[in-house]
């Protein structure tokens, strides 16, 4: 048995989110924490007690928070939240996003600004541990005031209602679920629905996830860089350190120290060292560094407002002391922007591998190598229309890296009249990040075509590395045209589990 995670409220990292949503770790709250919580419930109930107004607890909601609701109904009013709010459409979001985001609003409610009783983000960790996974649609959230529809869903099943994943696949409805395991439904509170749908933990648990894989496709790229420019004969001096240290940008030099590693001890390079007529590569080979290190800044500020995110207080009003306080934590924008960000990086990522692609197939840029690597140019095909496919998945993201965070829309009788449409950024990086890994595989595997041409000659020892490693998984090198649409779907998906990202000791 793992040992649980301990969620504390302030210490949650995107590795964590890993663990959990994709890996199953078990979770448990602090004791420490769910102590604050505590407290932070009294306040509420004691400015209820006092026959104060706020927000949420004692009002409707947006524009409607002019509307003082009678004590009797206070329960009542927490529940019509939910319900009204769990509006969202289209296809369910995938299993581990929804984890993801059961484990964010617990950790968030543990902070003890949200003015829950502690039952509500032990009821969260318990489905969490127990593999109960709310039916979640992927549609309706405008970003603020936080992803109320999604997280709206996910609130369903732990009042009992709504749909859950059943064990056999299909949905089944939440209160059996919770039935079978020994659970009772909560009965919620005075604000407890409020604190649950107002957050950001839909688009930021979508962040994490696809921050830990555009890292792994980050390296990966460098890997089919390096392997392109063997396949091609192209020069790594421009990778010299020098060069990057006169424009010390940290993932520049790092990107440029990676692929540097990676060609080290080539055969290839050796062999036209001497007596070579071209002066300097294409762009797509000799500024791979000072690319995808723009690429990896890019990451890093998206990494950093993700992180940030993972432990912030997002709903409202917010529980400080002795004081209750409406503000607009629930807005999403850094999330959004963040997003959006990784979305534009990514399709740069995306276009730069199609480009490098390009030249390995092409007849009049590969330097040497047979017509679209066919064995028998003419009769047979090759690599021809898996570039077709690179090419039509790099216009589709750049068409998809649009912003999304610019594209406000008023909501609630434009009490929400300025919203950042995070759900929807996230949608876009998410089908981004599908299309570049499978970019970055067919030219893993074109390269990979390539250098079979210059055997016995060897690859520097990374690439030989990753080519080894490639055949390794089952993926032959062409010997007659085939169907490649199965081994682009298998290569892409071993890209993004990491099996081709340079070993550590090759980071330069």
């Amino acid at each position: 048995m793992r040992e649980p995670l301990v969620l504390t409220g302030s210490s949650l990292t995107i590795d964590d989110v890993i663990a959990v949503a994709r890996h199953g770790r078990p979770v448990r709250p602090a004791s420490d924490a769910l102590a604050r919580v505590g407290a932070s419930r009294r306040v509420v109930d004691d400015a209820i007690a006092r026959g104060e107004t706020i927000y949420g607890v004692n009002t409707g909601f947006g524009k409607l928070a002019h509307v003082r609701i009678d004590s009797a109904r206070l329960a009542e009013l927490q529940v019509n939240l939910i319900r009204s709010h769990a509006s969202g459409v289209g296809e369910p979001l995938p299993t581990e996003v929804v984890r993801a985001m059961m484990l964010l609003r617990a950790n968030v409610l543990l902070r003890g600004a949200s003015g829950v009783r502690p039952e509500l983000p032990t009821l969260l960790t318990d489905l969490l541990n127990a593999g109960v996974h709310p039916r979640v649609p992927e549609q309706g959230s405008v970003g603020a005031s936080g992803d109320l529809a999604p997280l709206s869903h996910l609130a369903l099943a732990v009042i009992g209602e709504g749909e859950v994943a059943a064990p056999g696949g299909g949905w089944q409805p939440a209160r059996e679920a919770l039935t079978a395991l020994g659970l009772a439904p909560l009965t919620l509170a005075p604000k407890e629905g409020l604190a649950f749908v107002n957050g950001t933990q839909a688009q930021t648990g979508i962040g994490a996830l696809l921050l830990h894989d555009a890292w792994t496709i980050w390296h990966t790229a460098h890997t089919a860089a390096a392997m392109s420019l063997e396949a091609v004969r192209g020069t790594p001096a421009p990778f010299d350190a020098r060069i990057h240290d006169a424009r010390p940008h940290p993932a520049q030099r790092r990107s440029a120290a990676l692929l540097r590693a990676l060609l080290e001890g080539s055969q290839i390079r050796e062999s036209h060292r001497k007596g070579d007529l071209r002066v300097q590569d294409a762009y797509s080979l000799r500024c791979t560094p000072q690319v995808l290190g723009a690429v990896g800044e890019a990451f890093g500020f998206a990494e950093q407002l993700v992180a940030v995110e993972l432990n912030a207080s997002t709903d409202n009003p917010l529980v400080f002391d002795d004081d209750v306080l409406s503000g607009g934590n629930f807005h999403g924008q850094p999330v959004a922007l963040a997003l959006d960000v990784l979305a534009l990086a990514l399709a740069t990522l995306a276009g730069l591998a199609e480009r490098r692609l390009e030249r390995v197939v092409n007849p009049d840029l590969s330097s040497g190598l047979p017509p679209f690597l066919a064995n028998d140019p003419g009769l047979e095909s090759g690599f021809m229309t898996a570039q077709i496919t690179a090419a039509a998945l790099a216009a589709e993201c750049r068409v998809l890296a649009t912003p999304a965070s610019v594209q406000s829309i008023p909501t609630e009788g434009n009490q929400e009249d300025f919203v950042p449409m995070g759900m929807t950024a996230g949608w876009k990086a998410r089908r981004i990040l599908a299309n570049t890994a499978r970019i970055v595989a067919i030219e893993l595997l074109a390269a990979a075509q390539g250098l079979e041409f210059l055997k016995p000659l060897r690859p520097g020892r990374g690439v030989a590395n990753a080519r080894d490693a490639i055949r390794a998984q089952g993926l032959a090198p062409l010997a007659g045209d085939r169907s490649m649409a199965g081994e682009i779907e298998t290569c892409a998906a071993l890209a993004l589990e990491g099996r081709f990202v340079p070993p550590s000791g090759e980071a330069g």
